[in-house]
C-alpha cells in the first residue's frame, strides 16, 4: 500500500500478517517481567556478527538482540521526544492534552527502560537526538512530529515481529506495538478527529502498516545525530 506520510517510509506492505496485539495501556508490569528472571543478557546467545559496522556508528547487533536493541534505539529516540514536548509545552495547550501527552511520555520512558534494563550489558548506548526540524512551540509541529513518530514506532514493531525468533520476546512486542498503536490514534484524533484509523494507516482489510527496519532507520535518521548500522540484523 502507498502513503502519503511525511516520515512514514512509501513501501509498508500491510497484506503481511501482523504479530498479536495484547495491550496494556500502563507498563509499570514489564519491570516485574523482568524481575521475575524476563532477562535478555542472561537468554541464549546470539549468532556472531558478520558485518562490521563503520567506524563511529553503533552496531545493533544480531539475531533477537539485534531486533531488541533496533526497538531500543526507536524507545530512546520517541522518550527523548516526548520528554521535551513536555518540558516545553506547545503555546495553547490544553489541560487534557497536557495530561494525556504525559501519560505517553511515561509510557515511552518506561518502554526504553524496559530494554535498557532487559539487555543489560548487551544494550547499545543512550543515543544523541536531533530535533531542530521540530518547533516545539507549535502544536501543528508537535503533533506532527508526535504522528510520524508514531505510526512509524507501529510499523517498526509490525515488521520487527516475524524476525523474532523467541516467543517470549515476540508476545512483550506484541504488548508494546498494541500501546503505541493507541497512542497513535490518541495523536491522530488530537489532528484530525475521526481519522484514528483512516486508510493512510490501515488498508480495507484492517491491516495495519508494516515496514522492514532498513526502512524504518531511513526515515528515523533525520531526528538522530546517533550512527546506527543494521547490518547484522536478521532478515526473511
Amino acid at each position: 500500500m502507498e502513503n502519503s506520510h511525511p516520515v512514514l517510509p512509501p513501501t509498508g506492505n500491510n497484506e503481511d500478517l501482523l504479530p498479536g496485539k495484547f495491550g496494556r495501556r500502563k507498563f509499570i508490569s514489564y519491570c516485574g517481567l523482568v524481575a521475575s528472571g524476563v532477562t535478555i543478557a542472561a537468554c541464549k546467545k546470539d549468532k556472531d556478527n558478520d558485518n562490521m559496522p563503520p567506524a563511529g556508528s553503533i552496531d545493533l547487533g544480531s539475531g533477537d538482540i539485534g531486533i531488541l536493541n533496533y526497538a531500543y534505539a526507536l524507545e530512546q529516540l520517541e522518550a527523548a521526544f516526548y520528554i521535551q514536548v513536555i518540558a516545553s509545552p506547545y503555546a495553547g495547550i490544553t489541560a487534557n492534552e497536557l495530561a494525556l501527552l504525559t501519560d505517553i511520555r511515561d509510557h515511552e520512558v518506561a518502554h526504553r527502560e524496559f530494554f535498557k534494563t532487559a539487555l543489560g550489558v548487551k544494550a547499545i548506548t543512550n543515543l544523541e537526538v536531533n530535533f531542530s526540524a521540530v518547533n516545539f512551540g507549535s502544536r501543528d509541529s508537535v503533533l506532527g512530529t508526535a504522528k510520524a513518530f508514531e505510526d512509524l514506532g507501529v510499523s517498526a514493531y509490525n515488521g520487527a515481529g516475524q524476525l523474532i525468533t523467541d516467543p517470549g520476546y515476540l508476545l512483550l512486542a506484541g504488548k508494546i506495538v498494541s500501546v503505541e498503536a493507541r497512542h497513535a490514534a490518541y495523536i491522530r484524533d488530537l489532528i484530525s478527529n475521526g481519522s484514528f484509523a483512516d486508510s493512510t494507516a490501515i488498508n480495507a482489510s484492517g491491516l495495519d502498516l508494516v515496514n522492514k527496519p532498513a526502512d524504518v532507520l531511513t526515515a528515523a535518521k533525520p531526528f538522530l545525530k546517533s550512527v546506527l548500522y543494521a547490518g547484522n540484523l536478521p532478515t526473511v
